[in-house]
């Protein structure tokens, strides 16, 4: 089967990828882009990029329902521990773990991870998802570095970005990323949801075909991209 990446909103994704179904950033319920609840979303494997709310609202509830294993950094995984998420695997930057769908690699994001409650969320992080159909970058919230020429080593075939500005890199800086990274299929995330991150996703795709080698693909909420 072609792996999928379904926009569910803000920076939610679902990844169907062989039998394996993967959420990444899960925030359903107060995600005022989707009409899709905690409730009824299937997960084999949850994708924590950092603690704010917007990012792991529904993660707990997802993994206690349906046993998906929640992969993040330590600090993240023992504040899930302690609200009764019983499988998880805790990374840290740069290190990689083979599961059964593919190898995960955590990378660096510039960012803060401040959990809901006020407790430590670890460092932030992105993720790259090494998938027999191609490798997935999801930046996480990020601001610009350099050393996204490293991750742009990993030959993606997407790189999933936010583009809102303001708590994250905006348009301009993600076209720079965009040329580190060297993905053939560049995704905007992190925009659109509340009026400080609102951004003009038409004008955004124009730049990135005129000053990059990638392919945008902007999604609405609940359309997919085939690898």
């Amino acid at each position: 089967m072609t792996t999928q990446i379904r926009y569910i909103g803000h920076s939610t994704f679902e990844i169907l990828t062989g039998s394996t179904t993967i959420l990444i950033d899960p925030f359903f319920d107060e995600n005022p882009s989707t009409d899709r609840t905690a409730a009824d979303v299937a997960a084999d494997v949850i994708i924590v990029t950092h603690g704010h709310f917007d990012h792991i609202a529904d993660a707990a509830s997802i993994a206690r329902r349906t046993g998906a294993t929640v992969v993040s950094n330590f600090e993240i995984i023992q504040w899930l521990q302690n609200q009764g998420v019983q499988n998880t695997h805790a990374m840290n930057i740069g290190g990689r773990h083979e599961f059964d769908f593919g190898t995960v690699l955590m990378t660096i994001a510039h960012h803060s991870s401040m959990l809901p409650d006020g407790s430590n969320g670890g460092n932030p992080a992105g993720f790259v998802l090494m998938l027999p159909d191609g490798n997935i970058y999801h930046a996480g919230d990020t601001g610009l570095f350099a050393d996204m020429q490293l991750i742009g080593e990993e030959n993606l075939e997407v790189a999933i970005l936010p583009i809102g500005d303001n708590f994250t890199m905006g348009p301009a800086d993600s076209l720079r990323a965009i040329g580190f990274l060297n993905p053939k299929v560049a995704i905007p995330c992190h925009f659109n949801t509340w009026p400080p991150i609102e951004q003009d996703s038409e004008s955004w795709s124009a730049s990135v075909r005129s000053r990059t080698a990638a392919r945008p693909v902007v999604l609405q909420p609940g359309e997919c991209h085939q690898l």
